[in-house]
């Protein structure tokens, strides 16, 4: 049978490239890209999103936009991670989850501090309630904003390791918090399900104090790309491994033991953020040769809605404080 002139180039065209595509995909399993990702995800994302706040504002791009751009922009490169390349397929959300998430997304995460906000300025500033010219002069403006953040970070860190501990071990505050330990998995867009009651005690400790310390606007925002960043990660539900970073922020590593169902695991790793203060007062947790088991409470006819669980902490033994020390 003779070939024709276009099955002959045909032929040398697949001679000539079978073995460039044979390469090309023996390099990308050599290379493992999920393996890659496991080391690079959080790192990566942290150090590209806080360059973006500063190149975005080196350009005079507004304030708001600077601070929620590379916020929004890492939020959606995660959310995409984590369906290609998931730590547990258990823990993909449905779609009830999400709609619940972004409830507390929108409702507890941006409207209500903002509305707190408003009411200091009406009381404790405009009333002169505090002579702000003198707390102004207790914190450092003159330092650089990266070192200013780092010092509000170390400062709210503090505050909000104490709230969180005490949220573990004092009935009336786990009624509250039980409500972001109720998911029995974990992914990035339920790090925000926290009561609005636990949530005004939060900015209590985080923003509160610098705001009326006259901290700079954009330290903040420069605090607040990686806050969120932070938390987004530390949720997410991809593979992941942080090495010696473990010692010093509060990643996902971390946060999954803090979230799991028994007691003598979960009351650790309390940090935000950062996990300097657990391993100074002792509660630093990370087993090395297994992985945590069921997340959650114990009880199970605990709500999973929006309103419902607005509602739980009032109603009766909400979880029958089961993680009572």
């Amino acid at each position: 049978m003779q070939l024709s002139r276009g099955h002959i180039k045909s032929r040398n065209r697949t001679e000539i490239f079978s073995p460039i595509l044979s390469r090309l995909i023996w390099t990308f399993r050599r290379l493992n890209i999920a393996h890659i990702l496991t080391w690079i995800t959080y790192p990566g994302l942290i150090v590209a999103s806080l360059s973006g706040f500063f190149i975005l504002q080196d350009r005079g791009m507004n304030l708001a936009i600077a601070t929620l751009s590379p916020v929004v922009f890492g939020m959606l490169l995660i959310v995409m991670i984590e369906r290609q390349f998931p730590y547990r397929e258990d823990w993909q959300p449905n779609r009830g989850d999400v709609v619940n998430d972004v409830l507390y997304m929108a409702i507890v995460q941006n409207i209500l501090p903002k509305f707190l906000g408003f009411i200091l300025a009406l009381t404790a500033l405009n009333a002169q309630l505090f002579d702000v010219e003198s707390l102004a002069g207790l914190w450092p403006h003159h330092w650089p904003s990266w070192g200013q953040m780092l010092l509000m970070l170390g400062c709210a860190e503090f505050l909000r390791y104490w709230l969180h501990r005490l949220a573990h071990n004092w009935p009336p505050l786990w009624r509250l918090h039980a409500i972001h330990h109720s998911p029995p998995k974990l992914y990035t867009l339920n790090v925000g399900r926290f009561h609005p009651f636990e949530k005004t005690l939060q900015f209590l400790c985080d923003a509160l104090p610098f705001m009326l310390l006259s901290v700079s606007e954009n330290v903040l925002a420069l605090y607040f790309v990686f806050y969120a960043l932070n938390g987004l990660l530390q949720h997410c539900n991809i593979t992941v491994r942080l090495g010696y970073l473990n010692f010093i922020v509060s990643g996902p590593e971390l946060h999954r033991w803090h979230h799991s169902q028994r007691v003598e695991e979960s009351n650790h790793n309390f940090g935000n953020n950062l996990i300097i203060w657990d391993l100074l007062f002792g509660t630093w947790f990370l087993p090395s040769h297994r992985k945590v088991l069921a997340l959650g409470l114990t009880n199970s006819n605990y709500p999973m809605g929006f309103m419902q669980q607005l509602a739980i902490p009032f109603k009766n033994n909400p979880d029958k404080f089961s993680r009572e020390p």
